[in-house]
């Protein structure tokens, strides 16, 4: 641990980068309690809906645009961030990311209308873009190449944790203290981890002069925008359903607070072995664990449509879906750095945090449209549909991408 710490002292300047030879774990660690705190405040809406919109006095379609806020701002932010920073020290640049974690949560747990949640969510969904769209970018630059793999797996470990706990504890806690407590705790994630990155972040000075014309220039690269495409279909469809999935526990198995609580749970630690069980299989093809994620979501869906009304069978099929999920976005991030450039990975980044946010503020936007029109139900078909379509679409084009695989450039096609 001492070594750890040391090579986070190493003022990082273009030269003694290329010299490393000690990755800065500590930093690193870092960069996953902002990943842990984060990804928790955005997924919170999904377990505190009801309670949310009942406090503000709106439907719980229109509480549901919380989250299309900060998915709305995220996807601006993401494209925006390696552009609007360019010249500032990318620590400075990452501690003032979880301040909006901090700022956006106190805003959302005093929050008295549907306007100030709106703003607090956009605050959050500027830092959750911008952070997301740097942080593989800011790993390359803490750890030699050897060390890359492990220190990814690391910052992903926050979004597994955050999975595990962010729905099922927001569902208890909100239950028994209210959901503002939830998000005042979500507040002092955020200046516990600001405490620890200000102490532990070496200087990372800015590289490069990103521009608009090289984001045109990834996306005009079939690989892509074809990676990019599948996103915006599987995880809309996920997020579609996923937002509501508690207003769907409530009427259909009609499961009390405590049992939903356990069920977000299984979907929790479903996320966090799915998220393993996709490194796994993208160690060999990306596209072959987005198309196991989306195909598993879409059969979730399924049974959901048709046994959904029995608590069990509703249980299990959520914690499956958790699973599935748990696939997609290392899937998804593995197979765009592998046909992206490798000396444009924070523009990458972008894109990529951009179509996700597209696709969970789509996927939010209609779930809203459907659950207020059409029932929870609604939102669950187009879930289904939405995943197998994407899966298929990755599936019959996905051999026209060949992946980069490993050091020496072996690919392979599905």
């Amino acid at each position: 641990m001492s070594d750890s710490l040391t090579a986070t002292t190493v003022e990082f300047d273009d030269t003694a980068e290329e010299a490393r030879d000690k990755p800065a774990w500590a930093a690193v660690t870092s960069l996953t309690f902002g990943v842990f705190g984060l990804v928790t405040a955005e997924f919170l809406p999904a377990s505190l809906l009801t309670p949310m919109a009942a406090d503000v006095g709106v439907s719980v379609g229109a509480a549901g645009q919380a989250v299309t806020a900060t998915a709305v701002v995220g996807a601006i932010a993401g494209l925006a961030a390696a552009i609007v920073t360019r010249g500032i020290d990318r620590r400075i640049v990452i501690w003032s990311l979880t301040g909006l974690l901090i700022v956006s949560s106190v805003i959302a747990a005093i929050a008295t209308n549907l306007t100030t949640l709106l703003f607090a969510r956009v605050l959050l969904g500027i830092g959750l873009g911008a952070f997301w769209s740097m942080v593989a970018a800011t790993a390359m630059r803490l750890v030699p190449p050897s060390a890359l793999p492990k220190a990814m797996s690391l910052i992903f470990a926050g979004v597994s944790l955050a999975t595990v706990s962010a729905a099922p504890i927001g569902a208890y806690l909100g239950n028994v203290m209210g959901w503002r407590f939830v998000f005042w705790l979500s507040a002092l994630v955020g200046v516990a981890t600001l405490v620890v990155q200000i102490a532990v972040l070496p200087r990372l000075p800015a590289r490069g002069s990103p521009d608009i014309r090289t984001l045109f220039r990834l996306l005009g690269q079939p690989s892509i925008a074809l990676v990019l495409a599948g996103i915006v279909v599987v995880i809309s469809g996920h997020f579609a359903g996923f937002t509501y999935v508690r207003p769907f526990l409530e009427q259909i198995p009609k499961l009390s607070v405590e049992a939903i609580s356990l069920v977000l749970l299984a979907y929790g630690v479903g996320g966090f072995l799915g998220n393993f069980a996709g490194g796994a299989i993208t160690a060999r093809s990306a596209k072959a664990s987005v198309i196991f994620g989306a195909f598993l979501i879409a059969l979730v869906g399924v049974s959901l449509l048709f046994v959904g009304a029995s608590p069990i069978a509703s249980a299990v099929a959520v914690g499956l879906w958790g699973f599935a999920f748990g696939a997609l976005p290392v899937g998804f991030q593995t197979w765009l750095v592998r046909v992206a450039p490798e000396d444009e990975a924070e523009s990458a980044g972008g894109l990529i945090v951009a179509a996700f946010q597209i696709a969970i503020a789509s996927g939010a936007i209609f779930g809203g449209l459907l659950v207020d029109g059409f029932g929870t139900l609604g939102v669950i078909a187009y879930a289904t549909v939405a995943t197998l379509v994407g899966g298929l679409g990755v599936l019959l084009l996905g051999s026209k991408s060949p992946e980069r695989v490993g050091a020496s450039g072996a690919s392979h096609a599905l």
